[in-house]
């Protein structure tokens, strides 16, 4: 069995679109994840020569590299950490990220702050001020509920990291109309 990387796979559509470019191309899966396919049998050099081609229309890379790949599963797994899990996950993440990926926690932070230029953390933080922005949005749970929803220790806090990465804070974001998110592959 095969696996493929493949970078900005960061949603439930992303995982439809490469699942449909692979039937395409007749590749059956096992298994399909964000940023992860699982193949059933190795690819033809046309297969992977058409893959590439259809994948990058549509914003999609393979990544052959090891390093990209590792970089690529760290991001993968805060993404799905933040936005797609109920978070009551109350593990540190660099254990949650040394146990998914089997690698030292040390080592892919090192890894990660060399070929990213920002850290894990700050990239987590990131990644939960956009779900704070989503469920601002909605405008359905109060600020307690996010920061709660979140494992903010407080709104207090919640607020403080908001205001430091956004220039605004919370109420301030709710007020101004217009789209303020930012597509998670962007982050």
């Amino acid at each position: 069995m095969a696996t493929l990387y493949i970078k900005n796979m960061v949603c439930g559509r992303c995982i439809m679109v490469v699942q449909s470019e692979l039937k395409k191309i007749d590749v059956q899966t096992e298994n399909v994840t964000l940023g992860k396919v699982a193949l059933k049998q190795e690819l033809s050099d046309d297969q992977i020569k058409m893959l590439n081609e259809n994948l990058l229309a549509r914003g999609f890379e393979v990544i052959d590299d090891k390093k990209s790949q590792i970089i690529e599963g760290i991001k993968n797994v805060i993404i799905e950490l933040v936005h797609y899990q109920d978070s009551e996950t109350k593990n540190n993440l660099s254990d949650i990220l040394s146990n998914k990926l089997q690698h030292d926690y040390n080592y892919l932070s090192n890894l990660f702050s060399e070929v990213e230029s920002t850290t894990i953390e700050k990239y987590f933080i990131a990644q939960k001020i956009e779900k704070v922005k989503e469920l601002l949005g909605y405008d359905e749970l109060s600020l307690s509920e996010i920061a709660d929803s979140l494992n903010y220790s407080s709104v207090a806090y919640l607020s403080n990291q908001f205001k430091k990465v956004t220039g605004l804070t919370p109420s301030q974001f709710k007020q101004i109309k217009e789209d303020k998110r930012t597509p998670l592959d962007e982050v």
